[in-house]
C-alpha cells in the first residue's frame, strides 16, 4: 500500500466515521486504538477489508507508534482521553494520553516526514466564551484536565508545525453527535444519556433548566471537514468546527420526543451556550456543516438500538458520578 492514513484511535465514535468515509474514498486505513475508549464492533462492517489495516496499541508506546506510523502519508489524531468527570479524578491518565500521546504521535510524524497531521482539538478550551459565536482567536479558558490537556496536546501540534516545519492543523470540534457516540464513561454527553434512557423508557434527565444551547454538530459534517483540511495546502492553522447553530436542550428533548424528563443541578463549569464561529473554516476551505439537527437527531432515533447496553442513568446515579466535578469546579 503505497498511500496510507493513520487513524489513532479509529475504533471509537468520531473515528470509526472517518475511517468509512476515507475506505469510500479509496483510501488505505490504519487505525491505532487501546480499545480504551474505541471498540472493535464499530468497525466490524469493514471486517477483512484489504485496505484496512487494525492496530492494538496506545499512543503512550513510541515503539509502536514509530512502527504505524511508518509508510504512512497523512495522520489524524483522534486518539484522547475524554470525559470530564475522570480527567478531574485523575489527571495523570489524561495527561500521559493527551500529551505525551500527542508528542509521541509528532516525534513520529516528524521521523518519517508525514505529509499532514491533523489533530483534533476540543472546543472546551474556551471554557466559559466571552463572545458568541466564539471565534478561533477567542480567549482560552479550560475549565477543568480534560479541556486543558486537549489544549496542551494543540499547542504541541502548533509549535512542531512551526519549529520542524511539520505540515499540521487544528480542529476544535464543538459538541459532536451521531450513530456510534460513546456508551461508556461517566455521565456526560447528553445524546447517549437520553437515548439510553428512552430505550429504556425513564425520565430524561435535564441539567439546570434546559435553556443552554449548544451547536450540536452531527459527526458527518465532522468528518467531512477533517478530509477538506487534510486535502488543502494550509498548515500551522486552528478551525472551528461546527454546526453554527446552536440548539437548546429542552428543543432536543422536544425533538426526541420525550415525554417524561426530571432535572438536575446545573454543573459548574460548563457554559450557557457553545456557538462556534465558522468565518476561517469557510474563508479557507469553503466548508459548511449540511446535516440540520432535525435531520441529526431522526438519525439517531434510527440507530437507538446501538445504546440498548447502555448505562441508564438516574437523577441519583448522576449526584454520585458528578460529585467530584461539584467538588472540584463548585468553588467560584
Amino acid at each position: 500500500m503505497s498511500s496510507i492514513d493513520l487513524v489513532t484511535g479509529g475504533a471509537g465514535f468520531i473515528g470509526s466515521h472517518l475511517v468509512d468515509r476515507l475506505l469510500a474514498d479509496g483510501r488505505a486505513v490504519r487505525v491505532l486504538d487501546n480499545f480504551v475508549v474505541g471498540n472493535l464492533r464499530n468497525l466490524e462492517q469493514h471486517k477483512g477489508h484489504r485496505r484496512l489495516d487494525v492496530v492494538e496499541g496506545d499512543i503512550r508506546d513510541r515503539a509502536v507508534l514509530d512502527r504505524v506510523v511508518h509508510g504512512c502519508d497523512r495522520v489524524f489524531h483522534l486518539a484522547a482521553r475524554a470525559d470530564i468527570v475522570p480527567s478531574i479524578v485523575e489527571p495523570d491518565e489524561y495527561f500521559t494520553t493527551n500529551v505525551n500521546g500527542t508528542f509521541n504521535v509528532l516525534q513520529a510524524a516528524k521521523s518519517h516526514r508525514v505529509k499532514k497531521v491533523l489533530y483534533v482539538a476540543s472546543s472546551t478550551c474556551y471554557g466559559i466564551p466571552q463572545v458568541y459565536p466564539t471565534p478561533e482567536d477567542a480567549p482560552i479558558r479550560p475549565q477543568y484536565p480534560y479541556a486543558l490537556t486537549k489544549y496542551m496536546g494543540e499547542e504541541l501540534v502548533l509549535h512542531w508545525g512551526r519549529v520542524y516545519e511539520l505540515p499540521v492543523l487544528s480542529l476544535r470540534f464543538f459538541n459532536v453527535y451521531g450513530p456510534r457516540a460513546r456508551t461508556s464513561g461517566t455521565y456526560g454527553a447528553v445524546f447517549g444519556v437520553f437515548l439510553a434512557q428512552l430505550l429504556a423508557d425513564k425520565p430524561l434527565t435535564i441539567v439546570g433548566d434546559g435553556n443552554q444551547t449548544r451547536d450540536f454538530t452531527f459527526v458527518s459534517d465532522a468528518v467531512d471537514a477533517l478530509v477538506a483540511a487534510a486535502a488543502s495546502t494550509f498548515s500551522g492553522q486552528v478551525f472551528n468546527v461546527g454546526s453554527g447553530k446552536p440548539v437548546s436542550v429542552n428543543r432536543l428533548v422536544e425533538l426526541l420526543g420525550a415525554k417524561k424528563t426530571v432535572h438536575v443541578p446545573k454543573r459548574p463549569g460548563e457554559p450557557d451556550c457553545t456557538w462556534a464561529d465558522m468565518s476561517r473554516i469557510w474563508s479557507a476551505l469553503a466548508w459548511s456543516p449540511s446535516v440540520r439537527i432535525e435531520e441529526g437527531v431522526r438519525t439517531m432515533l434510527d440507530h437507538i438500538e446501538y445504546w440498548r447496553d447502555a448505562p441508564v442513568w438516574t437523577p441519583e446515579k448522576i449526584a454520585g458520578a458528578t460529585a467530584d466535578w461539584f467538588k472540584y469546579l463548585g468553588k467560584a
